[in-house]
């Protein structure tokens, strides 16, 4: 059948129509950021497990972690001296790639019989080992500590914090292998009192980041087992690489409070956004 010229011209607008929808560019739907997720209710201390030197995984030893007013509060207020009684709270869920924050603040003063070095110091202690393979008097996990300091410009003059220490790990920086216990970063230390926020970025073997209220402390790379380390051998494998584990908060003799303590996952992919968020 012969067609009419007017659906000669329906069919060429229509064909037209399709082969400019084809030959357009693609819209491809953006990808979501991950959303944070606040792992402390501010009630309770469900989804962590304390460990304190000298007693077992599990029991908060002399409630040195507690609730109070809505902020996780670090206290020794209910025994007479610190004893060495060094504590960690671990989040239970073993992560790789992710995004950690809270707000900290030291306040008061330091537990009677406290170290020197401990005053006004705290962290949080990344890729940890779980409490459970903790000894009874092992006083720090296996782990990258991201380092709290309060200033102290009369003592110690010139603190810094958003430091890293490495109890039973070593790190690189800038390509070259780094086994000194502690590194300082370039970031004052805060006054005590005022509330400090901390943020840390872990990508599995390959990097860890740490901002202090919003600006980069710290940057290393390829964080691994410490082979000469007893406590961290138990943990070697075919290699030294450090990929994945806890993370936990510290009570080293001065107390702090933490609030607005959330978590984002991340994947390889996603892991290694330049600023905080």
């Amino acid at each position: 059948m012969k067609a009419s010229n007017r659906n000669i011209a329906i069919c060429a607008a229509v064909s037209c129509a399709a082969l400019i929808s084809a030959c357009a560019p693609t819209q491809m739907a953006a990808t979501p950021d991950p959303e944070w997720e606040a792992i402390f209710d501010g009630v309770t201390l469900e989804g962590w497990t304390p460990k304190v030197r000298g007693a077992p995984a599990g029991e908060n030893f002399n409630e040195i972690f507690r609730v109070r007013d809505g902020v996780l509060a670090v206290s020794f207020d209910e025994q007479a001296a610190f004893d060495d009684r060094f504590g960690h709270l671990f989040y239970d869920v073993p992560v790789s790639h992710y995004k950690l924050r809270l707000d900290y603040r030291f306040i008061g003063e330091q537990a009677a019989g406290g170290p020197a070095w401990a005053k006004r110091n705290s962290g949080v202690m990344l890729h940890t080992q779980s409490p459970a393979t903790m000894g009874l008097d092992q006083a720090f996990p296996v782990s990258v500590e991201a380092q709290f300091l309060g200033d102290l410009p009369e003592e110690q003059p010139g603190r810094t914090t958003g430091n890293v220490c490495t109890p039973g790990t070593h790190i690189h920086m800038d390509g070259a292998l780094v086994t000194d216990h502690c590194i300082a970063s370039q970031m004052p230390a805060r006054p005590a009192g005022e509330w400090v926020r901390f943020e840390a970025e872990v990508c599995g073997a390959q990097s860890i980041r740490l901002f202090v209220n919003g600006e980069m402390s710290f940057e290393l790379t390829e964080p691994q087992f410490d082979p000469e380390d007893g406590d961290a051998a138990q943990f070697i494998g075919s290699d030294l690489a450090v990929r994945q584990g806890y993370f936990a908060l510290q009570a080293e003799s001065h107390p702090l409070e933490m609030r607005d303590i959330e978590l984002v996952r991340l994947t390889p992919e996603t892991c290694g956004d330049a600023a905080p968020s």
